[in-house]
């Protein structure tokens, strides 16, 4: 019991050994070993199935051409004897039935000789080299030999074929075969055909072995190569996104893996790369966005406590307090629809933002939040056209956050439209009961290259635009992410040098 505890905890040990071991091998080196050892283990497997094949089809060869041989033999003794029956003609039947099995014997390789029915051995290949008068019935080399009673009784029933040493016959292993001679109907005796198996498989064996091991070695060569190769190429791949993964980490996100082939990690390849891509912008743009969150709160921040300074200190004169009273009032207003994005957009990643629906007019929403941009509306002299033609549309959604949605579109129209613009809004129902919401703006237009953009999160439209210093890059992903989380969908078209226009599409109406 305690010798196969100690196997067990000698085999557990070795296990995890190794499973430590591949464990801090490289993935190239170990896919490599292991496709190495199941190609070996295949090769070992096949070789030894071919040699039982080998092994089962020249036992039976063997035999077949053993019996086949006595069985020749025994027959043409038959027709020696019967042929020369007189007591005179001994000597011709001798040397005629000797000298056929001397023949038959070299042109096998095997040990033949005619025994009679006691097992004596009466002919054999090397009485052939005797003379006609020679007194010797029995060769040197078979003088001893007598085949056992219970094989002769076989052999007499039919044919005998025999592996071993039969009965101490023979010293080693040896294939044996017998047929009967019969003459007049009695069996006379009977014709053996004995073939050594060491030395007859060895040569044989050793044949199909050298040219097995021949190809075998090519083989392997061939397979190694090709494994090392394909090993490289599977593995290349994951040691690039190895390596530019550690540069993500620090920051770099300069490096890309190279994509070769169309298969399925090529795919991953170039998902890995656009994944790269996705990643470098949302970090220039995080970076632009702390700049400009950063510019964005220090600004207003600035500008109200400069002016309530000045009125304390009496910088400002009291006949201008309700001038800059206004102007603090607008940057707190600024300041807070900055707080309020950045803390709908923390919410929504969070995904704690919950939705409350209720039933309103969305056509009322859409003109309060033109009545908040009135001012900004007469300075720049802009003509709305579209309110008028608004009926009472009801829709089922969250209603603040729809406002922030309209709040955010007809702020992005007002601030891209030129002076003496035109903003035109249209809300309408299609035939599904759907409601879509359209505000366009004459202006500059965005390019096709920035239209695909606009609703990434921190994107900023050009920054050499002065009139979009005031924008933190939230509005129209805020939008967009609102419209969604609703099952309703937002894009923009737009034609350089002529318009811009935001279309938003929510479910069905409210009943």
């Amino acid at each position: 019991m305690r010798h196969m505890e100690k196997n067990s905890n000698f085999f557990k040990r070795s296990y995890h050994r190794v499973k430590d071991f591949f464990a801090h091998v490289p993935l190239f080196f170990k896919y490599l070993t292991i496709m190495t050892s199941l190609i070996l283990v295949s090769y070992i497997v096949l070789s030894t199935a071919l040699f039982l094949f080998i092994s089962n089809d020249w036992l039976k060869g063997k035999k077949d051409t053993l019996v086949g041989n006595a069985s020749e033999n025994a027959e043409y003794c038959q027709r020696i004897i019967e042929e020369y029956s007189s007591e005179e003609q001994r000597k011709i039947v001798k040397r005629i039935i000797c000298n056929y099995i001397a023949i038959t014997s070299n042109a096998t390789d095997s040990d033949m000789f005619v025994c009679n029915v006691e097992g004596k051995i009466v002919f054999c290949k090397e009485m052939s080299m005797y003379s006609e008068d020679t007194s010797e019935d029995v060769c040197l080399l078979h003088k001893g030999f007598t085949v056992p009673q219970d094989v002769m009784e076989q052999v007499e029933e039919g044919n005998y074929y025999g592996d071993g040493t039969v009965e101490g016959l023979f010293s080693d292993r040896t294939f044996l075969a017998g047929a009967p001679i019969i003459a007049n109907g009695k069996v006379i005796g009977a014709v053996f055909a004995a073939d050594h198996a060491r030395n007859s498989f060895k040569n044989y064996a050793g044949n199909i072995l050298e040219m097995y091991l021949s190809s075998a070695f090519f083989a392997l060569a061939l397979t190694f190569v090709v494994v090392y190769i394909y090993t490289a190429k599977l593995t290349n791949p994951l040691r690039q996104m190895s390596n530019a993964t550690k540069a993500y980490a620090k920051g770099d996100f300069s490096k890309r893996v190279n994509v070769r082939g169309s298969d399925e990690l090529a795919e991953l390849c170039q998902s890995f790369n656009r994944m790269a891509t996705r990643l470098s912008m949302l970090e220039n743009s995080r970076r632009s966005f702390v700049a400009n969150v950063s510019h964005e709160l220090k600004t207003p921040m600035t500008t109200i406590g400069g002016f309530i300074d000045g009125m304390l200190d009496g910088t400002i004169p009291p006949e201008r307090h309700g001038e800059c009273l206004q102007i603090v009032s607008d940057e707190s207003k600024r300041l807070s629809r900055l707080v309020t994005s950045m803390l709908n957009l923390s919410k929504i990643e969070a995904g704690e933002l919950k939705l409350k629906y209720r039933d309103f007019d969305i056509s009322s929403v859409i003109i309060n939040c033109m009545l908040t941009f009135e001012q900004i509306i007469e300075q720049k002299n802009i003509t709305v056209e579209g309110l008028e033609n608004i009926g009472a549309v009801y829709i089922h959604a969250d209603r603040d956050m729809i406002h922030q949605v309209i709040y955010n579109l007809v702020d992005n129209a007002v601030k891209f439209t030129d002076e003496n613009g035109v903003i035109t809004i249209s809300v309408g129902e299609n035939d599904n009961g759907a409601v879509s919401v359209s505000i366009q703006n004459t202006g500059e237009g965005i390019s096709s290259e920035e239209i695909g953009r606009i609703f990434e999160r921190f994107y900023k439209l050009d920054k050499s635009r002065s009139y979009d210093t005031k924008s933190a890059g939230l509005g129209l992903f805020l939008a967009k992410t609102i419209v969604e989380m609703h099952g309703g969908e937002i894009y923009a078209e737009s034609v350089q040098g002529s318009y811009t226009r935001f279309t938003f599409v929510l479910g069905k109406t409210a009943d």
